[in-house]
């Protein structure tokens, strides 16, 4: 449980530092998506003082034992690049350029009642499960190859 509240508490603060940088705001990112145009560096800005905080943290965090509230840390092992992580990085990227969201700030907008956020996180929640029912096919499809065998 103590998981689960730490879990919301930190998405929440998360979900403000998003609203109070004006992240939230669609124009915000194709601003800086732009720079062939009127480059907004704000978004730059953001980034850059997220990716300090996590590179300090990461390595303070990482020497102990284990995380606080679980048994081991989750830190992904995979370092290989293939062409489902080719083509979901696209698919983000196309994704965020044509929305001017990406998924939390555009979950974050939601509440606000902007159309334009409910478009993205629908074609968000399509996207998803259109990505679910292509790959139980394809894993099904391995599965009946290899036992075919």
């Amino acid at each position: 449980m103590k998981q689960l509240i730490t879990s919301f508490v930190v998405g929440v603060i998360f979900a403000l530092g998003l609203g109070v940088s004006g992240m939230t705001q669609a124009d915000k990112v194709i601003g800086f998506l732009n720079i062939a145009g009127d480059w907004d560096f704000s978004l730059a800005l953001v980034m850059g003082g997220a990716m300090a905080v996590h590179i300090v943290t990461y390595r303070l965090i990482t020497k102990r034992k284990s995380p606080i509230l679980a048994e081991r840390f989750g830190i992904p092992t995979r370092t290989d690049i293939d062409p489902r992580l080719i083509g979901g990085s696209a698919l983000f990227g196309i994704g965020w350029a044509i929305g001017g969201y990406c998924p939390g700030p555009g979950l974050v907008s939601l509440p606000a009642g902007s159309g334009h956020a409910l478009a993205f996180v629908g074609a968000l929640i399509v996207g998803m499960q259109a990505f679910h029912v292509v790959d139980v096919a394809r894993n099904h499809k391995k599965a009946t190859a290899a036992a075919a065998k």
